[in-house]
């Protein structure tokens, strides 16, 4: 079978090879592969910035962003042939540490994580791949191809949760919310805001291409100003920040109102130096009783939230995210990006 792989560490060995076909152990699902996003961290990989092969071997199988159907199940599982599935990306550390022990595994304390596609086990990338039913999740069959927008959205469903754990140190009924980034994980953290009755508000710099009428399409707003005049007098109660450019993240954490909340979910490049005053910064966090919380990855609740979300979205505004698909023999071009593109996806099944 054809898989896309990549040798960590080294820059331009991505590549579509013959690999063995797997065999389902005990426990597993038997899974013929439809589609893997594309997203930062399959580039910084594919850039040999990062990742890391199973170990005792120099080459890992892409993709951790997953949709497939079900070809075999074990028969005392809840899933049968033809079920739309997706795997989870984290898998616990062996000690385990008290996180992964309590099934919190996002939140792993020792770093002994492996992840599929990323770290230590081979993704989703193939035209077959196997999954332990405990680490998969079936859809609703409806969903199709949009499917694969799921990991995406665990990450910012977990965001949401976060938020709402935080806001209840005290009253908390919020209004109003500002996304920065209206890439994947910007746009369908608006959803999720609009799913939870706030007015949401979308900052990108872009003035043209499917972005602004996908945000529209939202019954959100669409800004390309700065933070300070996006915002205007509305104060949100919430900020989830999607875009990790360092200058809107520290502005992201003064626009908000009292008692405001603010969920980091882009990662920062390192290496950039920026004048932030901090002394003010963290008077006005101190005195506004604001948060700033950091979050990334997700366990098998969020998963469940991202699921449950997705069916109750729009199929046709969930199918505008996905702007390009690239068969896998061509998997390259999905790396190189392309003015329009929102999310980019490589089909598995010779679909286009």
């Amino acid at each position: 079978m054809r898989a896309l792989t990549v040798q960590p560490g080294r820059a331009h060995t991505l590549a579509v090879e013959d690999v063995a076909e797997p065999s389902a152990g005990p426990g597993e699902l038997r899974v013929a592969g439809l589609a893997i996003g594309v997203c930062g961290t399959d580039k910084e990989i594919a850039a040999g910035e990062y990742g890391w092969a199973p170990p005792g071997r120099d080459r890992l199988i892409l993709g951790h962003e997953s949709l497939g159907r079900v070809l075999t199940a074990p028969p005392d599982s809840e899933f049968g042939e033809g079920d739309l599935v997706v795997g989870v990306v984290r898998r616990p550390d062996p000690v385990p540490c008290g996180a992964c022990a309590h099934g919190e595994f996002d939140m792993c304390r020792n770093g002994r994580y492996t992840e599929r596609g990323i770290k230590e086990i081979d993704g989703y990338g193939s035209e077959i791949w196997c999954v332990e039913t405990d680490y998969a999740i079936k859809l609703d069959d409806g969903l199709g191809d949009a499917g694969v927008l799921i990991e995406p959205t665990t990450v910012v469903a977990k965001a949401w949760e976060q938020v709402y754990r935080i806001g209840q140190r005290a009253w908390f009924e919020p209004r109003t919310a500002l996304v920065t980034g209206a890439g994947p994980v910007g746009l369908l953290a608006a959803l999720l805001g609009v799913q939870h009755g706030l007015e949401v508000h979308v900052l990108d710099r872009v003035t043209d291409g499917p972005k602004p009428e996908i945000v529209d399409a939202l019954n959100a707003t669409y800004h390309h100003t700065s933070v300070e005049k996006a915002v205007g007098k509305i104060q949100p109660d919430i900020v989830i920040e999607a875009t990790g450019v360092g200058a809107l993240v520290f502005d992201a954490m003064t626009v908000t109102g009292s008692y405001g909340i603010v969920a980091l979910t882009g990662v920062s490049p390192k290496g950039r130096a920026l004048t932030v005053d901090a002394g003010g910064l963290n008077r006005e966090i101190v005195l506004e009783n604001d948060a700033v919380v950091g979050s990334v990855n997700a366990n098998l609740r969020h998963y469940r939230q991202a699921a449950a979300a997705l069916t109750k979205a729009d199929p046709k505004w969930l199918a505008s995210l996905i702007t390009r698909r690239v068969p896998l023999h061509d998997a390259a071009n999905a790396f190189t990006p392309e003015s329009d593109d929102v999310k980019v996806v490589v089909t598995l099944d010779g679909s286009h």
